[in-house]
């Protein structure tokens, strides 16, 4: 989005703006969908004043009124989907991950959560018509599981037909038997994978607001930001909230990070991957009793909810748990040295 003139809005001046434009609040917008208390603290500004600043901003953005059902599907229709190259997965979640919405990876420790969000930031990068989103991807790291030597591997085992349309696309003379070449490839698929590593449950949501800075930086780039991966979610919250007395605060503090995730994702078009931790149910008789962890909140919030369980060997099971439009399912795949692959 370009840079909007903020003084416009009712209460605005220019110290006002620039405080705003320094918090990230640099469009209609983001202003439009942002709370009132947020903008107050943001800005220095009282609530009534701050709500009013809201109004003007929805007015000037057109946003925040009803509209027909065509055209929230011709709207729909600019969502792109981020395939995991696995055509029994992709086939399952009606084409791939979706942008503009949450996506959210289970799984016990070892299941490959780490693994989907690498081989995404890598798929992200490939053009569409070879499955990817032309874009680049931020991975905000909580459980120090980021490797540039796996996206070394993985962007090796792609395709010989992707590899081409990758070197092509980003002007690489040569072609995938040249390790020369390969080598310039490899550097350039990391040089688009801003990373960052989250030291505690604070500072992972201060870096999913410095994620909207970089995808604000980059929206008219070449590449722009069309994935966010956030591995492990609630790692941090887990280890930092003991007890029931601690419960309240964790869910209020990671419903306020989901919301700024989804902000990045809606803003600039891209795909939200974040892994969360399980635990066993003693409750349960039947079946698996592992759940994922995050509560109701997490449950509401992702707009798809993937378990991801170990099988034999390097076989993985994928099952979609749930989903507004699709019917549950599941799915194999391998997790090999050149990256995930299908069955």
């Amino acid at each position: 989005m370009p840079e909007a003139d903020l003084e416009e809005l009712p209460g605005v001046g220019p110290a006002t703006a620039e405080k705003l434009r320094e918090n990230g609040f640099e469009s209609f917008q983001s202003i439009a969908v942002a709370s009132a208390g947020e903008l107050s603290n943001t800005a220095d500004i009282g609530d009534s004043t701050a709500a009013d600043v809201i109004q003007g901003a929805r007015e000037a953005a057109d946003v925040g009124g009803f509209e027909t059902g065509a055209t929230v599907l011709e709207r729909r229709e600019q969502i792109g989907k981020l395939t995991w190259n696995v055509p029994e997965i992709d086939e399952m979640l009606g084409g791939g991950i979706e942008t503009q919405s949450i996506s959210e990876v289970y799984g016990e420790f070892g299941a490959g959560k780490s693994q989907v969000t690498h081989q995404l930031s890598v798929n992200v990068q490939l053009p569409q018509e070879q499955g990817g989103l032309r874009g680049r991807a931020i991975f905000i790291d909580s459980e120090d599981t980021f490797r540039p030597e796996r996206i070394d591997d993985m962007v090796r085992g792609l395709s010989d037909e992707q590899l081409q349309a990758a070197m092509d696309d980003r002007d690489i003379d040569g072609t995938p038997d040249d390790e020369d070449a390969m080598e310039e490839l490899v550097e350039e698929f990391l040089d688009k994978i801003h990373v960052a590593k989250g030291f505690n449950s604070n500072h992972q949501m201060l870096l999913a607001e410095k994620a909207q800075d970089i995808a604000s930086e980059y929206e008219d780039d070449e590449y722009p930001v069309r994935l966010l991966c956030v591995d492990s979610l609630t790692a941090h919250f887990r280890a930092e909230y003991v007890g029931r007395g601690e419960l309240a605060d964790r869910q209020q503090k990671l419903n306020k990070h989901l919301h700024d995730l989804d902000k990045v994702g809606n803003l600039y078009n891209a795909a939200v991957v974040v892994t969360n931790q399980v635990q066993s149910n003693p409750d349960s008789f039947f079946g698996d009793p592992t759940k994922p962890i995050g509560g109701n909140i997490l449950g509401h919030k992702s707009t798809f909810r993937m378990y991801l369980r170990k099988s034999k060997n390097d076989k993985r099971i994928v099952k979609l748990v749930d989903a507004p439009n699709l019917a549950d399912g599941e799915a194999v795949m391998r997790v090999q040295d050149g990256g995930i692959k299908p069955e």
